[in-house]
């Protein structure tokens, strides 16, 4: 049964912070992006509404996004610079603090499923390529082959990213990580990430989406974090241990926490974005990009999905 204490479950989703504008996004691009985003909305708060976990509800929500290629993860998932889909994944349990992650998986059709089987199949917390890929099998994972993940549209933004420059990566992040956080009427929290990193990346570069406290971070006495953006920057700062850790012992607000450390985020010229669920049910998001892919619901009805900075 619902805990009473706790009744305000809340959900906030992303879908990546970056250079979006309306110029840059045909009506087709738009309307497809906040279809996903609704889409994922409807799993998540499914669950949420009938009393289940913020931990399955961030990994359901993370799976719809996951499949819609509109969205830089599992399919759609950006291009290396050898023309290779490599995915990242996290998920963490605001309860216990246990947390599963995966990096540089190229054969799971749904990576925060492959780091949730991480939590909570093995003793480790971050596998990485072939392990990764081989313990997927081992666990029964759905798998999916090449030509599930890649798309066309990636494909020849890969070969746009090449042309300006033999070895540049994609700067401007037009297609970012998605993610959800998400508190439950027991009053936990949960996070996941999940991401196909930067189009042209290379030497088996890993972002901040797999990172404990970088990307993603779940803490029951704070809040839960997911993190999209310049993920060199967001591992340097640790940027969603640091906005909890403000939340747990400075009693500031999700707000005033984000907005402490993006103005540190800012100072190192890093940009991107978050999201942030608290256990009372509060939920936050703030970026310093044009736009953010983002959606949320919460039990008062409440319901949100926009893109652009301008939208609120």
């Amino acid at each position: 049964m619902p805990d009473t204490a706790h009744s305000r479950w809340t959900l906030a989703i992303h879908g990546g912070a970056g250079s979006m504008t309306r110029d840059l996004l045909t009506a087709e691009e738009d309307a497809g992006a906040r279809a996903g985003l609704s889409a994922g909305l409807d799993v998540g708060e499914a669950i949420l509404r009938a009393g289940g976990s913020a931990l399955d509800a961030v990994e359901a929500a993370v799976r719809v996004l996951e499949d819609d290629p509109h969205f830089n993860a599992g399919r759609g998932s950006v291009f290396t610079f050898e023309g290779r889909n490599e995915m990242d994944a996290a998920i963490m349990d605001g309860r216990d603090r246990n947390a599963g992650a995966v990096a540089r998986t190229t054969a799971t059709r749904n990576p925060v499923s492959l780091a949730r089987a991480v939590m909570a199949h093995s003793p480790h917390v971050l596998l990485g390529s072939e392990g990764a890929d081989m313990f997927s099998v081992e666990q029964g994972l759905e798998q999916a082959g090449p030509e599930w993940f890649a798309t066309p549209e990636r494909l020849r933004q890969l070969e746009e990213v090449k042309s300006r420059s033999g070895s540049a990566f994609d700067i401007d992040m037009k297609y970012g990580t998605v993610g959800a956080v998400a508190s439950d009427v027991h009053g936990h929290v949960a996070a996941a990430t999940s991401t196909g990193g930067l189009t042209g990346k290379r030497w088996g570069r890993v972002g901040d989406t797999p990172l404990i406290g970088a990307g993603t971070y779940a803490d029951d006495r704070a809040c839960a974090v997911s993190a999209t953006g310049a993920g060199e920057f967001f591992i340097r700062i640790g940027i969603a241990h640091e906005i909890a850790a403000r939340v747990r012992f400075t009693g500031e607000t999700l707000d005033q926490a984000a907005q402490a450390v993006f103005a540190e985020l800012g100072e190192m010229g890093g940009v991107g974005g978050v999201i942030m669920a608290a256990p009372d049910g509060q939920c936050a998001w703030l970026f310093n990009t044009t736009a953010m892919y983002r959606g949320s619901a919460s039990a008062d009805g409440a319901r949100h999905v926009a893109i652009y900075g301008d939208e609120g």
